[in-house]
Parts: C-alpha cells; sequence; structure tokens
C-alpha cells in the first residue's frame, strides 16, 4: 500500500520502555510501503528518557519545556506533522505496532480509525468507572461507541485540527476527540485490538481523571447536542415536583397548608432548566451553520 503516515509519540518519563518502544514501531513500520515520520514529544521528562531520545536516529524530538499533559503532547505532534495521516502510539509498550496494517487499509474512506481494546483492558480497579463513562458517552451521543478511550488510532489531520481549541490537554484527550468527530457525524471504523500489561514504570493514570472525563463527556456532548443533557434534568425536576405537590395536596386536607415553597422552586426550576436547554439547543445549531 502506498501512503503517508506521520506517528506521533507522547512521551513521559518511560526510559525503560521507550527506545524498545520506537525499534518495535520502526520495524513494522518498514514492512509497509509508507511514507512515514516519527515525531516523539518529550513532555519534560525527569528521568533519562530525554538522553535515550538524543542517540536515537531518525526520529524528530520535539521537547516540552514544563510537563503540559498528553493531549498537549499530542496537540504540539499534530501541528507539526508535515503529513495528513496521523498515527497516535503510546510510549509505554502497550500498544502494539502489528496492528497498524490492518489500520492503514481503509485510510482514503475515514476520518478515524480507532482500535477496539479486547481482553486486557487495563487494571481491574479502573474497570467500573470505566463502564459507567462508556454507557454516558454512549448515551449522551446517541451511538455505540465500543471503546471511548483507546490512544491507539489514526485520524487526519485537517479533520482533527479544527478542533485543536476544543480538546483538552490531559488524559481525556482520547475521549474528546471521539465524542467530537461522532458529534459532527465524521466516519470512524473500529479495529479489534488487544494490548501488552505495562512491565515497567507506573501510570499516569489518576483516580482524579475520572472526574475529569466525565466533565469533558458532558462538555462535548453540551457543544453539540445540548438536549441530551437538559431534558434529562428537566424530566427528573418535573417528577420531583410533581411528587412534591402531590405530596402537598395530601398533607393540605389535613393541615390546611398552601403549596409548599420547595415545589414551587422545583417546579420553576425544571421550566427555567428547560428553556436554557432550548437555547443552548438553537446556539449550537447555529454553530453548525456557521461552520458550514
Amino acid at each position: 500500500m502506498n501512503g503517508q503516515l506521520s506517528v506521533i509519540i507522547p512521551v513521559y518519563n518511560e526510559e525503560n520502555v521507550i527506545e524498545q518502544t520506537i525499534e518495535g514501531l520502526r520495524k513494522e513500520l518498514n514492512k509497509l510501503d509508507l511514507d512515514y515520520e516519527i515525531i516523539v514529544v518529550n513532555d519534560a521528562s525527569t528521568d533519562k528518557t530525554g538522553e535515550i531520545l538524543e542517540k536515537i536516529q531518525g526520529i524528530k524530538i520535539i521537547n516540552h519545556s514544563f510537563n503540559k499533559g498528553y493531549g498537549a503532547s499530542l496537540k504540539t505532534g499534530i501541528r507539526e506533522a508535515k503529513f495528513n495521516n496521523l498515527l497516535f502510539f503510546d510510549a509505554d509498550g502497550q500498544h502494539k505496532a502489528e496492528y497498524i496494517s490492518e489500520m492503514i487499509e481503509d485510510l482514503d474512506n475515514f476520518d478515524m480509525i480507532t482500535g477496539i481494546r479486547t481482553g486486557y483492558k487495563g487494571p481491574l480497579i479502573r474497570q467500573p468507572g470505566k463502564k459507567i463513562l462508556h454507557w454516558l458517552a454512549n448515551y449522551l451521543s446517541q451511538q455505540k461507541i465500543p471503546d471511548i478511550n483507546c490512544g491507539f488510532r489514526i485520524v487526519k489531520k485537517e479533520k482533527i485540527s479544527k478542533f485543536l481549541p476544543l480538546l483538552c490537554n490531559g488524559l481525556s484527550f482520547s475521549t474528546t476527540t471521539i465524542l467530537l468527530f461522532v458529534a459532527e457525524n465524521l466516519s470512524i471504523k473500529y479495529v479489534p485490538i488487544t494490548i501488552n500489561k505495562r512491565v515497567t514504570g507506573e501510570s499516569t493514570v489518576k483516580p482524579k481523571h475520572a472526574l475529569d472525563t466525565l466533565i469533558v463527556i458532558l462538555r462535548s456532548i453540551l457543544l453539540f447536542s445540548p438536549l441530551r443533557v437538559f431534558l434529562p434534568v428537566t424530566g427528573f425536576l418535573v417528577i420531583l415536583g410533581i411528587t412534591s405537590f402531590i405530596i402537598d395536596i395530601i398533607q393540605s386536607y389535613r393541615t390546611n397548608l398552601n403549596i409548599s415553597d420547595a415545589t414551587i422552586f422545583i417546579l420553576i426550576s425544571s421550566l427555567l432548566v428547560f428553556f436554557f436547554g432550548l437555547l443552548a439547543d438553537q446556539l449550537a445549531a447555529i454553530r453548525k451553520e456557521i461552520k458550514k
């Protein structure tokens, strides 16, 4: 297959595996009929990662002066890439380069080609939170997204560049990207993959990142389909208000009390949330028309 590919590898403190990761990646790329470049963005590593990278020939190294985050590193690589096809590849050795040949088969037919992790998907302690976020993303986007945060993917530079101001600088970059592509009805192909277990070093994923991802999902959907958020909230408040109203009516026969302030507040709040949702939906529609 003839083609061009810019490989972007964000790296932070991966001195034990970065050299093997790049060697394995290059070995697979050399099997393909590709014109490629490898861009490694060193996100201000504090170990010997920078020294190791300087000794590796045939790669482009970009050094951040301070730690900006996973997403920020990918943004840097995107801006510096010379080809339109961008492959995101993690530095920790978990991604398997042999899947690249399968992923590039439809380079010209899709805006994004992303992996679906099967088998081992990371530490078990993270799986319940991931499932909740996965369900929420599917519900809010109204589409079934098999894997919302797999970092092994190919995207078109011309497509993702317009989203760069909206994409976060942290680990939620992958989630934000796929939600924005789904919201804009861009074409996505999903390729089943397996990943390796991390054998050295520590993962940078922390419990707080689950909350960050939740916020990212809500922000992304609010930007494109705000009623998917506002309508459920409105429905909950209406049900709560009606329930409170019925309780007030029942109690009024016994105590001669009027409708409570709480009931009035809840019902008014439901109306306000509903109309805010309509306004947000109109703004989203106007934004889409302007982009056209």
